[in-house]
């Protein structure tokens, strides 16, 4: 009786953990689509174990050579050091001062793409983004070069990203952890392609799109 009570919680205490990683919608709406001629991003997760809350980072400015610690958003992991920039922008919640905006849902994927030795997680991905970029465009840029830098330690992902005049879409999801294989001489070498797969699309202007952790990109454009 006691193994089974204690089988039930663990598979409550699983559920509960996944429906929180799995609750998340975003809605995307272009100028074209707003009454007022606003982009609009919206980022819900709806668990009885999340909260809304907002964060504020100032914008700040570092000397040459400081690191930052990553921790995992959802866990508190640490996960290593990154390179900071010079110059840091001010961010509230998930916007920034220049009202670069980025949301995200959860899709998953295959568990042996998840690369347990990256830095950088979806959650840490977003914020340094937001602290680093001013336009949509850029944010992409460097969310592709971050994860190429440092590995990508997250689960698929799609990824609202939006600028005052573009709203866009960015896919994500790792290629896997290091390796170990041997040769025929049956000598071992570690292969490890390190960094992510990943895809943007911008919403044509006049248009709503949505996510609810389901990929949405389904064709490579």
């Amino acid at each position: 009786m006691h193994k089974m009570k204690t089988t039930a919680a663990f598979m409550i205490a699983a559920f509960f953990s996944l429906s929180a990683a799995m609750a998340c919608t975003n809605f995307l709406v272009t100028k074209g689509a707003s009454t007022d001629g606003s982009t609009m991003i919206t980022y819900a997760a709806d668990s009885h174990t999340l909260y809304g809350e907002l964060y504020f980072r100032p914008a700040a400015d570092y000397p040459d050579g400081t690191m930052l610690d990553i921790y995992e958003w959802d866990t508190g992991k640490y996960l290593g050091k990154i390179k900071q920039v010079r110059h840091t922008y001010s961010v509230v919640g998930n916007m920034n001062e220049h009202q670069l905006s980025i949301g995200e849902t959860t899709y998953g994927g295959k568990d042996g793409l998840v690369d347990t030795t990256g830095i950088v997680d979806y959650g840490s991905l977003m914020y340094i983004t937001l602290q680093r970029a001013k336009t949509a465009r850029e944010a992409i840029r460097i969310m592709g070069e971050l994860v190429a830098e440092y590995g990508y330690y997250s689960s698929g992902e799609s990824f609202s990203i939006a600028d005052p005049n573009e709203v866009w879409i960015l896919e994500m999801i790792g290629k896997g952890s290091p390796q170990v294989v041997k040769d025929k001489r049956g000598r071992s070498r570690t292969v490890y392609n390190k960094g992510a797969v990943w895809v943007a699309m911008r919403i044509p202007d006049g248009y709503i799109s949505g996510h609810a952790n389901q990929a949405r990109i389904t064709t490579f454009p």
